[in-house]
């Protein structure tokens, strides 16, 4: 196997909390197990990117090579798409191309870090394992995909199935995306980062609620709505504050100008502040949420809540690989209105067990090397360097609304 850099492909930047803390969890085991290696994280927004990510990795860079490449062909049929990828990867001759292609063929390892990107919702993103194995045939660089989100599945592309050929490792987080895809079952790459998370902010008992406006069914975003109303309407008569987080700023904010009535701004909690501060997390919680990454979170701090289903096929399916680790939680999918359990599930008891898997899934990976010294995390608690800390705390000094922009979602 050739040395050279370990390169990392996944969906951060935009920012969405799920995608970016899957990011910064695999950076920070990258940083204690490989400090001396050079990273490259090639994702969509790589300008943002560097700012969230800045002193994770001391040797961190950032790029959007092959993202380009799939938005660039985003509108062509998947299976031309992907004979236009693979031409441009292999033949070169694009000059706003080669030089990033040319750092893809040094790279010791590819590798598709988690996420619900790659499905039948954008098939297009399929490019991007296209254009990985492209690079292994030309290199023999290894080919790695850890907690994929892959229903619906995908069938854009028969040609190219099975799409995990190739690599040296590729894992599902659910089992229905393992079994469509002939590949294994593991974990979400969040539980990598969970202990952490788990350690950084604290919560004031209360309801918290996060609704989402983007990739959703037209008719499910007022039922979502409604559901949460009710939800907070019953705290507020047993005199229990709601909190509302924000995981994507503007697509989240939709939702709660609908409960502002009964959520003041001073309990909005917006995506800078969970990010510089950690998301506040408690067993002492309730959560109404659509948001997957928000019910694995705090399902393991041992909060309690309702997780609402927003498109079938796709939320359903996420959401349900947590109630099968023992979330405990009730699922609203369709017209469901279940409420929120009154016993906790057993997730948090199970949690070491199931951090020291998805470690173990790391360390096979990229395993430990001998003598290899240790990176110094820039913040003990945290996801900033004082730096990039001090930028963040500037912009939650303005106010914490952030609207929508024409044309956002």
């Amino acid at each position: 196997m050739q040395s050279g850099p370990l390169y990392l492909i996944g969906p951060s930047g935009n920012p969405n909390f799920g995608d970016e803390f899957i990011a910064a969890a695999w950076l920070k085991h990258l940083a204690e197990v490989r400090p001396d290696a050079d990273v490259w994280l090639d994702c969509p927004q790589p300008g943002l990117a560097q700012v969230l990510f800045d002193g994770l990795h001391p040797r961190l860079r950032v790029t959007n090579t092959l993202w380009r490449l799939v938005h660039e062909t985003a509108e062509m049929p998947l299976d031309e798409a992907a004979e236009v990828i693979r031409a441009r990867v292999t033949r070169l001759g694009s000059p706003s191309y080669d030089l990033g292609l040319l750092k893809l063929r040094e790279a010791q390892s590819l590798h598709l870090i988690g996420g619900g990107f790659i499905n039948e919702n954008w098939s297009h993103h399929a490019g991007l394992v296209v254009a990985m194995r492209a690079v292994h045939a030309i290199t023999g660089a290894r080919l790695i995909a850890t907690g994929q989100g892959l229903m619906p599945e995908l069938t854009s592309a028969p040609a190219e199935m099975p799409l995990f050929q190739d690599f040296a490792h590729a894992a599902a987080r659910d089992e229905a995306g393992a079994r469509a895809y002939g590949i294994s079952q593991e974990l979400d790459d969040a539980f990598l980062g969970l202990t952490a998370e788990l350690a950084r902010s604290t919560a004031e008992p209360g309801l918290y609620v996060c609704i989402q406006s983007d990739t959703a069914d037209p008719e499910r975003f007022g039922t979502a709505v409604e559901l949460a109303r009710t939800a907070v309407e019953k705290a507020a008569s047993e005199g229990t504050n709601a909190y509302y987080v924000e995981a994507i700023p503007g697509a989240d904010r939709v939702a709660y100008e609908q409960l502002a009535d009964l959520i003041p701004e001073e309990r909005f909690l917006p995506f800078l502040h969970i990010w510089a501060h950690g998301l506040p997390l408690s067993g002492d919680q309730t959560w109404v949420t659509s948001r997957f990454h928000f019910h694995l979170l705090a399902a393991s701090a041992g909060a309690r809540g309702m997780a609402v289903g927003m498109k079938k096929g796709y939320y359903d399916v996420k959401h349900e690989s947590l109630t099968a680790l023992g979330s405990g939680w009730s699922l609203a999918l369709d017209g469901d209105a279940p409420g929120i359990p009154e016993n906790r599930g057993s997730l948090r008891d199970e949690l070491p067990a199931l951090v020291a898997r998805k470690r173990a899934e790391a360390d096979k990976i990229y395993p430990p090397l001998p003598d290899q010294p240790t990176a110094t995390a820039p913040l003990t608690a945290g996801s900033l360097t004082a730096g990039a800390a001090k930028l963040f705390n500037k912009a939650l000094a303005a106010p914490r609304r952030n609207k929508v922009r024409p044309g956002a979602l």
